[in-house]
């Protein structure tokens, strides 16, 4: 009879629970610009990063076409994320090569008039596809000189069984330290 009981008080708990865990998420809303894009052009694939203050975790957002993104504000396990919500937003990069000034990457996150669970960002963040001319070209010429990434495997017979080339060429083991 108390096994009973007690079960279903465990059962109306942890109902109660995943209620509350459901009801407390935190949305946070916000958009890219790009500065010399033409009108309409694709903005989809670019990463922003939410970091909220007290909290370990970090959201991840992709942009949609249109440069818009909404993501859940991050909290630790089985907390709803602090309230007032103190976060940052920062842009991380996309599937080419953005330029953007320290200013225009990073944003404050703030509260919406519409619900007490709508956040979005306090300012544009906003890139450039090439390097602008505000920029000092010095800049857009040191992050052109990097060179590939690629790696060269040199052709090893298949007998031997070794793994690709690329895997240990680039160590150079330092023999006779003690």
């Amino acid at each position: 009879m108390a096994l009973s009981q007690a079960i279903t008080v465990l059962l109306f708990v942890f109902s109660l629970e995943l209620f509350y865990l459901t009801t407390c998420q935190v949305l946070i809303q916000g958009k890219v610009s790009c500065l010399d894009c033409m009108s309409k052009s694709d903005l989809s694939g670019i990463k922003v990063l939410v970091k909220c203050d007290k909290v370990e975790k970090l959201a991840m957002a992709t942009t949609e076409d249109d440069g818009t993104f909404e993501v859940k504000a991050p909290s630790d396990i089985n907390t709803p994320p602090p309230i007032p919500l103190s976060c940052l937003s920062k842009l991380l990069g996309g599937p080419n090569q953005l330029y953007a000034s320290k200013k225009s990457t990073t944003s404050p996150i703030v509260k919406t008039d519409d619900s007490d669970t709508s956040y979005t960002l306090s300012n544009p963040l906003s890139f450039y596809t090439s390097c602008p001319s505000t920029m000092d070209g010095a800049k857009c010429e040191n992050m052109k000189k990097l060179g590939s990434s690629k790696t060269i495997d040199l052709p090893l017979p298949r007998e031997w069984g070794l793994a690709p080339s690329s895997y240990y060429i680039p160590f150079f083991p330092i023999i006779g330290i003690p």
